[in-house]
């Protein structure tokens, strides 16, 4: 078959789909269906044809579906494919609030204004500008649906293309807000305004108009990056408009480098200048920082770590390209050392900013010894030519730990002179282990042995003095270790010698599981082929076109939406035998600790197992026995076979670090069970109550945060102190040798 007689039944196929009556549309429709299949995806293809024929048949003439046909396909091209569905919703918006007048001129300057924004965002904030407006000055408004025409809509959709290359988005927000205000129930003065006939209109332009429209520019700022930077991601602008409570910094991320739609000239400096600033701390830092994991790091020695890092690559930068420092000096605050008060105010961020002014600044004037001591610290570090972000880290830990102040606590934060607006946000720095959950990091993170404690950064947790009736900040050193291994085939053992307690379990595990079954398509990974989406993936591949990865689906259960942390206490206590058994507490937990997991797996309940000790404020030891997104296998048996008893139980801060995890499971209900053989305590804590009213004020945090705390205390003497931590929520098993059984029945009640 030759390739005329494939496009043309090609092009028979698209129009049947089209299912479109109007002569004139099928004059036209090779021509664009030419233009389009050079521009979209197979899928994007069949998202074109489909929105064209829900235009065509909405009752608006020809003229509708020949401007979306001509045009959509370069919108799509420059906003995502998935702009197709967006355009026709808005086409159907217009239609149905009477504006129909204003389809053709929204659809005829879409593409022109596309250029302009640049991204899906951007044009979702203009297509809610064009709805606001069209709403708020319609008549016989009931709802969100308008009866009277809006009489200014299609002179600004008119005028778009020309407002879009002078004003930046909050710029055509903030004109567009004023005809708005001034002229919506003046129908002639309304249209006057929106097209650009009003001398107030021209006025109110010229206001807005300011500042360096990156849209202007975007070709310079990417032969800048090219050149100079050997760097060739894509940018994506936002607007500084829509975000009033805290307003976006620039950063990138996998999906390019986000960067603002306008920057005024400021300090001196030009507008594209600033650019070239922010592009170049960007570019530093896409060559020369790297990850570094951000759970075991206090809020204060991130923002240190972030200001060193920063530093580190205006140096490095500078050392390349010795003109940037000029700029970046200029656009850097200099603050005034005097102008905060340390002892009534958090000064934390007044210093970083001196320290980082300082560095890039020699002639820079100030008295802090600490600063000038960390500043050589930081050139000594750079001249010895082995910086990194990790010497980075240390340095700012050492700098954090020198100088905190009890008031860096203070509500009441310096902030005068401290902002670096051309710096980005450094969310690329940091390795958030929740987000895969704790073991999926296990190569990244290089886990301690158990006896080595500097593998990894201490996490400082406070703790609360209630003769003080306040925090010790960064008071306990918390490490987190994955526990050593042992042999899975003990477990399984004990879930042998149990099997006859396993089957009356599982009785009830079967009512309390949830029916609804729900099938989770469109997944990278998942548990068995999705034959209707993998299908048309090899479709687009045999065809030319780029296919969907995501061919595969899963399966959850509905109904049940429940997370559990369980947290074992593994004190030296739990060696001790229990009377008239032969067995330790511990084995006794340990064989509890399998029939709950068993249990909850059964239920597909997603949890984690941890158990903890301490050595003192300064060793407290977390280790991680089966992570959230873990199966309960082999490898979970083997560390749970593995478990051993010693130091001392310091529960607070484990409490607090097990919430670290908890609260970010995408769960409705949060459950932390806490399995413990005594109250707590620690050999460097002599006063008894003091680590009690800690682990109570843990509770109240983690109730705060929607978790609920529930006790399994194994102690006879529990009841003079643990209603005090978990007021009503605990039991005490009196009779230690049943606790395998009463551990999963507890279990089953709290969550039925």
């Amino acid at each position: 078959m030759s390739e005329e007689t494939v496009a043309h039944s090609e092009t028979e196929r698209y129009w049947q789909a089209l299912d479109c009556g109007f002569e004139q549309v099928e004059q036209v429709f090779e021509k664009c269906l030419s233009e389009a299949l050079t521009l979209l995806s197979k899928r994007g293809m069949d998202a074109y044809i489909e929105n064209a024929r829900i235009i065509g048949k909405m009752g608006r003439g020809a003229e509708p579906l020949l401007v979306f046909l001509e045009e959509a396909p370069a919108v799509a091209a420059r906003m995502g494919e998935g702009s197709l569905a967006q355009i026709r919703e808005f086409v159907s918006l217009l239609s149905a609030n009477a504006n129909a007048a204003a389809i053709v001129p929204f659809l005829q300057t879409l593409a022109a204004v596309g250029r302009r924004l640049h991204s899906a965002e951007q044009m979702q904030h203009y297509l809610n500008l064009i709805r606001e407006m069209m709403l708020k000055t319609s008549g016989s408004i009931h709802g969100d649906q308008t009866t009277i025409p809006s009489p200014g809509l299609p002179d600004l959709l008119k005028q778009a293309p020309f407002l879009a290359s002078q004003l930046s988005l909050e710029g055509l927000k903030n004109w567009i807000e004023y005809g708005i205000r001034n002229y919506s129930s003046h129908p002639d003065r309304q249209r006057d305004y929106f097209s650009l006939q009003s001398a107030d209109a021209r006025a109110m332009l010229q206001r807005e108009r300011h500042g360096t429209l990156f849209a202007d520019e975007e070709r310079k700022l990417d032969l800048y990056l090219r050149a100079l930077w050997d760097d060739d991601d894509h940018f994506v602008p936002y607007s500084l408009a829509f975000d009033e409570l805290r307003k976006p910094m620039p950063y990138y991320d996998a999906l390019g480098i986000r960067i603002p739609d306008v920057y005024d000239d400021e300090r001196g400096v030009t507008g594209i200048d600033r650019y070239r600033a922010t592009l170049a701390h960007m570019a530093a830092h896409r060559r020369w920082s790297s990850q570094v994991i951000i759970d075991n790091y206090s809020p204060f020695q991130r923002i240190a770590i972030e200001i060193f890092e920063d530093s580190r690559m205006e140096y490095l930068a500078i050392q390349q390209y010795p003109g940037l420092r000029k700029l970046f000096m200029a656009l850097h605050p200099v603050p005034d050392e005097y102008a905060c008060d340390p002892e009534k105010q958090s000064a934390i961020r007044h210093r970083l900013a001196m320290l980082s002014r300082a560095i890039l600044d020699p002639g820079y004037s100030y008295d802090n010894p600490d600063i000038h001591e960390f500043v050589d610290r930081f050139h000594a570090e750079m001249q010895a030519g082995v910086s990194s972000t990790k010497k980075m880290a240390e340095l700012a830990v050492q700098f954090i730990a020198r100088t905190r102040r009890q008031s860096d606590q203070s509500p009441d934060v310096f902030f005068d002179n401290t902002v670096v607006d051309y710096r980005d946000d450094n969310r690329h720095l940091w390795i958030y282990i929740e987000e895969g959950d704790e073991e999926e990091h296990e190569e990244k993170r290089k886990y301690a042995p158990p006896n080595e404690i500097d593998a990894l950064p201490p996490r400082h947790y406070p703790e609360w003095d209630y003769s003080s009736q306040s925090y010790r900040p960064d008071w306990v050193s918390l490490y987190e270790t994955l526990h050593y291994s042992g042999s899975a085939a003990e477990i399984d053992r004990i879930l042998l010698k149990h099997s006859a307690l396993a089957k009356r379990l599982k009785r009830v595990l079967d009512m309390l599981k949830p029916q609804q079954y729900v099938r989770v398509r469109y997944q990278e990974e998942g548990s068995e082929l999705d034959l209707d989406v993998a299908i048309r993936a090899l479709i687009d591949f045999r065809s030319g076109a780029q296919p969907d990865t995501r061919i595969n689906m899963s399966h959850r259960h509905d109904g049940r939406d429940i997370a559990v942390m369980l947290l074992l206490d593994l004190s030296q206590s739990l060696n001790e035998t229990v009377a008239g058994c032969e067995q330790s507490i511990l084995e006794l937990s340990q064989e509890a600790v399998c029939l709950l997991a068993w249990a909850i797996d059964k239920l597909g309940d997603p949890f984690a197992i941890a158990g903890f000790h301490s050595n003192t404020r300064h060793d407290v030891r977390y280790m991680h026995i089966k992570g959230y997104s873990e199966p309960w296998g082999d490898a979970v048996k083997g560390r749970l076979a593995a478990m051993e008893a010693s130091y001392s139980t310091r529960m607070g801060a484990a409490m607090r670090h097990a919430a670290h995890y908890l609260k970010h499971q995408p769960a409705e209900k949060k459950l932390m069970l806490i399995l413990t053989d005594g109250e707590p305590a620690d050999i460097d804590t002599h006063d008894e109550r003091m680590l009690i009213e800690d682990a109570r004020q843990a509770v109240k945090e983690l109730d705060q945060d929607g978790i609920f705390t529930y006790c399994i205390n194994l102690d006879p003497k529990a009841d003079e102190y643990v209603a005090d931590i978990f007021g009503k929520q605990y039991t005490i098993i009196d009779h230690v040798n049943r606790l395998p059984e009463r551990l999963p029945e507890l279990f089953i009640s709290l969550t039925k």
